[in-house]
């Protein structure tokens, strides 16, 4: 029994092969009336193996479509190329119908009766509706954006109109040559499915949703206005300036601008800073002058202030009184003032 369970396993693996070694995109969304183009990635062991392109449910069911070592007929609305060295097959299908929405596959032969190809699925959806190839698009405040609107081929010959979002009077269609210019909006129809939309001198005003109709399709797009740059060059003008040199005559070349004075002469540039020089020497005076004044000031208050001690130490000695020494004991308080001077002795 176990033998048999063995066997069993190994003829699974076989059979599986070694499926995951194709890759190519997982769902693709076309416009009807547009083309589609599917890479189908392999790895480098299966670069000389032929490669095909089929439709079905599943891998084991569907139907061939085109091979890479078999030419299309002429009429047929896609082709297969492979190109081995970046180990990659293309799939393009032109002229896509609702019809052709569904289940596709990239595979490999691989080879052997006991050795599964390798495939990848990929689902195709062809739309009749709109779409739109940037639908948040950005402008700077006073410039412009484009928008480019997408309709299927059903929608040829059906009326092509930009609004803005919940306001139905600000729609502008376009006229029967498919060209419209109104205000800042520029309408162009190509007729081959798709509208550009140009909105110029951008407002902030201007920033919302807005959305492009076909019939009774739509697509919603979103502008978005960024401030104005700021940074803007200074108007120049230039006064040619003859000047007389000791050798030969050369020309000085004189910018007159808002920005500070430049002025040329010799090919050499003359500082502007040069012209604050008497505003620097008037400050580096006023500095002079009180760094001189501040310690003649000082120098006045202290001689006030020592004149006023020495006169308050006048105004009261102690000195003894004549006699014998006897008498030494006793003192005498002298009292001197500078507009009376008077001696009076205490005994």
């Amino acid at each position: 029994m176990a033998p048999l369970l063995f066997l069993l396993l190994l003829l699974v693996l076989l059979l599986a092969g070694s499926h995951g070694e194709v890759t190519t995109v997982k769902d693709l969304v076309v416009l009807e009336g547009r083309s589609a183009t599917v890479p189908c990635h392999y790895d480098p062991q299966y670069a000389r193996h032929v490669k095909y392109w089929c439709r079905g449910a599943t891998w084991t069911f569907c139907s061939g479509l085109a091979r890479t070592d078999q030419a299309p007929p002429a009429d047929s609305t896609l082709s297969i190329s492979d190109d081995p060295a970046q180990q990659v097959f293309t799939v393009t299908m032109v002229d896509l119908q609702e019809a052709d929405s569904g289940w596709y596959w990239c595979g490999v032969e691989v080879g052997g009766m006991w050795n599964a190809d390798d495939a990848a699925s990929v689902y195709i959806t062809v739309s009749h509706g709109m779409s739109v190839v940037n639908s948040m698009v950005a402008g700077e405040e006073g410039g412009s954006v484009s928008v480019e609107c997408l309709y299927g081929s059903r929608h040829s010959g059906s009326s092509k109109k930009w609004c803005r979002s919940g306001d139905w009077g600000s729609c502008v269609e376009v006229s029967a040559n498919g060209t419209l210019e109104q205000g800042s909006v520029r309408l162009r129809d190509d007729g081959a499915g798709a509208l550009a939309v140009t909105v110029r001198g951008l407002a902030r005003s201007d920033a919302g949703w807005y959305w492009c109709s076909t019939g009774q399709q739509q697509v919603q797009v979103h502008i978005a206005v960024t401030p104005r740059s700021s940074t803007q060059r200074s108007p120049t003008t230039s006064l040619p300036v003859v000047t007389s040199l000791p050798v030969d005559h050369k020309e000085t070349s004189i910018s007159v601008a808002t920005s500070p004075v430049h002025i040329a002469n010799q090919g050499q540039t003359l500082p502007s800073h040069i012209f604050e020089s008497p505003l620097m020497i008037c400050g580096a005076l006023l500095l002079l002058v009180v760094v001189a004044t501040v310690p003649s000031k000082m120098w006045c208050q202290y001689q006030r202030m020592r004149r006023r001690r020495h006169g308050r130490a006048r105004e009261l000695t102690l000195s003894p009184l004549p006699g014998s020494e006897s008498d030494q004991s006793k003192a005498g308080v002298i009292f001197y003032s500078p507009s009376s001077p008077q001696q009076v002795h205490l005994l």
